[in-house]
This record gives C-alpha cells, structure tokens and sequence, in this order.
C-alpha cells in the first residue's frame, strides 16, 4: 500500500511543505528513509520503531520505503518523526486506509516512550501549510500557542502518540487550541530601566530620542562611567510597539534558533554579545546554517559594548547587513537568507586607559597607542553609523542630586511615537509605503521627501564640502535632519534641523582625522 500525508521543513526563517510517502510490501521486514534527510532525520527510524512499540502498537512487519519529497531539499531536525510514524500506521492500516489525511499537516519529534516533543519553527512550518491550503495541523503540546497565532488553519495540540491515532480513528477527539490572542506591549521599564535614572548627559538622551524616532544607528564615545552603557540598555524603552506583522516575522527567527520563550515576540528584542562573539555568532552561520545575532535583534536593538574589544574581523561583517536589512549565509549544505534590519548602537572608550580628551584625568596612553586603539574602527563601518555622540563625565551635581534629572522614557517615548505617526502619515500622504523608517529610506524617497529649504542646502553644501563627507555621509545626514524635522512636526527640513544632524557627524572628524 502506499501512503502519502504531509509535513513542513525549514529553509531560512520559512517553511516548505514536506511530502511523506510511505510503500510497504510483505517481504523481509525494511525500512528505508529518502529524501536527503540529515542525520538526525536518519535517526528518527529507531525513535519511530520504539514510540510505535511502547504506545502499544506493534511495529508492522513489512518492507518499508518513506520519501520525503522534494526529495532535492535537505530535510533538518527531528519534526519529521511524527508524520513518518503517522505514514507508516497510515499505509499498514493501524490507521484505516480510508481515512483522509490529505487535508493536515503533521510537526513533532518523538520520544522512545511515544510522547510528542516540541520542535523549533514550528510558526514557519503553520504559515506553510495554511499557505498551502491544508486545515488542519498537529503539533506538539508544547508549540500549540506558536502555531494558533497563524489564521486560517485549525491547530491540535498532540501530548502523544495514542493520543494522535484514537483522534485520528475516531476513538476519542483531540480539542483545537484557540487563536492565540496578539497583546503587544512597550519594552518595561522593569526590564530595561528608565531615562530618568540616568543623570544629566541630555545631549546624549536627545541623541537616543532622535536615533529610535528614525531606527539610526548610534555610537556612544566617552570615559569610563559616564552613562554610555546605562542609555544603550534603556533605548529600546522608548521604541515604539511591535507591529503584527513584525511580530511574526520576529517570531519566526526565534522559533528557528530555538529562542522563543512564548507563542509570540511582543517586545522588541534587545540583543547585546559579549566582544569574544564569532563572526559567525554575530550574523549566523555554522555547519547547518542558523540565525546569528544581528537576526535575533530583528526589529530591535544590538548592542555592541565596548566596541574596540571586538575582533576587526567580526565588526567588518556588519557592514553589508547594516544596508541591505538582510544577510545571506553560504555553506555547502545550504545558502540562506535572513533578515536583518536592526538599530546597531555601540559604546566605546576614547583609548584603552579610557581617558584620552578628558578634562579629569591623565591619559595613561602613547599617541600610537590611542591610534591603534581607535583603528580597530574602520571608516566604512564609521560611515554607516548616523549618529555618533560624545558623553563627558558627570558631574558631582548631577550625580549627587536628589530629585531625578530628566524626564521619563515613557514622555520620550510619546515623542518617538507622534514623529513616527507623522513620517508614516507623510510617506502614505506621498502614495509610499508608510512603514519604511527614515533611516531605511532610498535614493527616490530621500529625494521627495528629505531635501531641505534653500537655507538647508546651503549648509548642507558646505559641511559635505568642508568636512569631506562620503556621498553615504551626505545621505544619512539628510536622513537624520528628516527625523529631527518629524520630532518637530515640520513637513520641510530646515536648516536647524540639518544643522543639528551635521553635529552628530563631527566625532570621527575628531577622533579619527577623517
């Protein structure tokens, strides 16, 4: 008899609907697995043949072949052991032939003793099959929320496998799991701390507003103690909520690398490796590719402390992804793409003592010293940060003030969200799409909608010709000015505004010559 039912395999953050064929003939008991199944794929025959026998089935004596179409795909993880399973009692008749399967799809690795397993993407693996026009999916307990944000298709959550065969037979009913409601909130100020808790540094915290008020990337330089780390960890307080649709394609990335600790990605993620991160850590890779960090920080905010620390090799790879929004990853097994449209933000000491330009302090290092130093940074990474702010110390005042210094990230946040409102309502007023972010605008947008007013131009003219800006340099200065005229409310971009996006630029002039 032949028996064909479906599952889903990954590739990158999507899934792909997966064929399961099973042919079994009464000859001298097989069982054979085809279809370029990986290793772990391989290894299901022995946890298929033992959660059949201990949930009390007897395995069927007869030569089986199980494809797994297309068979020109690589098959990864262990997700395919429960719809071999259901195949293989499907084709000897455990599962009566008449049944129809044709209609649902079937995630989960099993255990030797027949209980269902979770498995990673398994959200990637629900938007396939109700893409594909199946109703039905069984899934494991453990992923039901994940699969029942997907609309459209009906989840059942599978505890095991006698559970799965009696709902199948008709013997009992497994319940649908409901839709899984979408509550999205703002990142805590529990979790992530509040501005007001940092004293003084307003030039920076003006920096912070306009850098998550248009998603730019930002660079803290500055002593030691001087709040660089302290601001970094409370932006993503102040960014706005997810958007639905951001939600999922988030969520997909962390179903994928095994991340998720909920149905659903509700707050925009904040990521922050330490500086010994490989380059493969940082925009994913390995043998069988997997998400690296600036994907993990889709959507949200990564965070590069200490920023010299970092090996030059592993900094020098965020420059492709920092202007695509993607990074694609090339092995043998696999080329992969994934999304990567993050606000990189880092910290960094002036030299390595920390103290190179401080009014307060002795710089303990050499001039070459601070040059080498500061060479770990290179100006093409440099000439895609918008926004590049010094902090000085801060003062005894300051620090020893009672009453709090600043206002609340919940206030700034009111002002990152009415300047998005107002750039999303003028990108869609101007027939674009309203949710590319003033950072993210191209070459036809940034002509529409960032030229500034003659005065504007004139500065602009002359800061690109005086301090030997890059066209990529011209660009982004025009991209932060627009943000800075949204937080305004102005529909033109004046020369303040330009004026004030030009000073954000100053730092690698100082610092590093350039």
């Amino acid at each position: 008899m032949l028996s064909r039912i479906y599952s889903s395999g990954l590739h990158g953050i999507d899934g792909f609907i997966v064929t399961v064929e099973c042919s079994g003939w009464n000859r001298i008991p097989k069982f054979e697995l085809v279809g370029l199944p990986d290793a772990a794929v391989k290894e299901a025959k022995n946890r298929v043949m033992s959660a059949c026998e201990n949930s009390g089935y007897r395995f069927p004596s007869l030569d089986f072949v199980v494809n797994l179409a297309p068979a020109n795909m690589k098959k990864e993880g262990t997700a395919f052991d429960l719809p071999i399973l259901t195949s293989i009692l499907h084709c000897s008749g455990l599962i009566p032939y008449a049944t129809n399967l044709s209609d649902k799809c079937f995630v989960g690795e099993l255990s030797l003793s027949g209980d269902v397993r979770p498995v990673a993407g398994v959200l990637s693996m629900t938007v396939a099959a109700r893409d594909a026009g199946l109703k039905e999916i069984y899934v494991p307990i453990e992923n039901a929320g994940e699969a029942a944000v997907v609309d459209g298709i009906t989840v059942y959550a599978v505890p095991s496998v006698v559970s799965l065969v009696r709902h199948l037979t008709g013997k009992e009913t497994l319940p649908p799991t409901p839709p899984t409601s979408h509550t999205f909130t703002m990142n805590s100020d529990l979790t992530c701390g509040d501005f007001a808790e940092v004293r003084g540094q307003y030039k920076a915290k003006r920096a912070l507003e306009i850098a998550a008020a248009g998603g730019h990337n930002v660079l803290l330089i500055g002593p030691p103690g001087s709040g660089k780390s302290m601001l970094s960890k409370r932006l993503s307080g102040i960014l706005p909520e997810l958007t639905f649709a951001e939600a999922v394609e988030t969520t997909k990335v962390h179903s994928i690398a095994g991340t998720l600790r909920s149905s659903l990605v509700t707050e925009r993620p904040f990521r922050s490796p330490h500086h010994t991160v490989s380059a493969p850590g940082l925009v994913g890779g390995g043998t069988i590719p997997h998400p690296g960090e600036i994907s993990l920080a889709h959507n949200g905010v990564l965070f590069l402390d200490e920023l010299p620390e970092f090996p030059k090799s592993v900094t020098e790879v965020l420059r492709q992804p920092l202007e695509d929004g993607t990074v694609t990853v090339t092995r043998a097994a696999a080329k992969i793409t994934y999304p990567s449209r993050f606000m990189l933000v880092c910290a960094m000491n002036p030299c390595r003592c920390g103290y190179f330009g401080d009014p307060n302090h002795t710089c303990t290092c050499t001039p070459d010293a601070v040059r080498r130093y500061l060479d770990k940074i290179s100006g093409p990474l440099l000439d895609r940060i918008d926004i590049q702010i010094e902090l000085p110390a801060v003062s005894y005042n300051e620090l020893s003030s009672a009453a709090p210094t600043g206002e609340t990230s919940a206030i700034i946040r009111e002002r990152v969200n009415l300047a998005r409102r107002f750039s999303e309502e003028r990108l869609r007023r101007g027939g674009d799409d309203g949710g590319v972010l003033n950072a993210n605008l191209g070459p036809r947008l940034l002509r529409k909608y960032c030229t500034p007013d003659k005065e504007g131009q004139d500065l602009m003219r002359e800061a690109y010709e005086t301090l030997g800006l890059s066209a990529r340099g011209h660009d982004r200065v025009l991209r932060v000015a627009r943000t800075i005229a949204d937080l305004d409310g102005c529909e033109t971009v004046g020369a303040d505004h330009v004026g004030e996006a030009i000073m954000y630029r100053a730092l690698d002039r100082k610092y590093w010559g350039r």
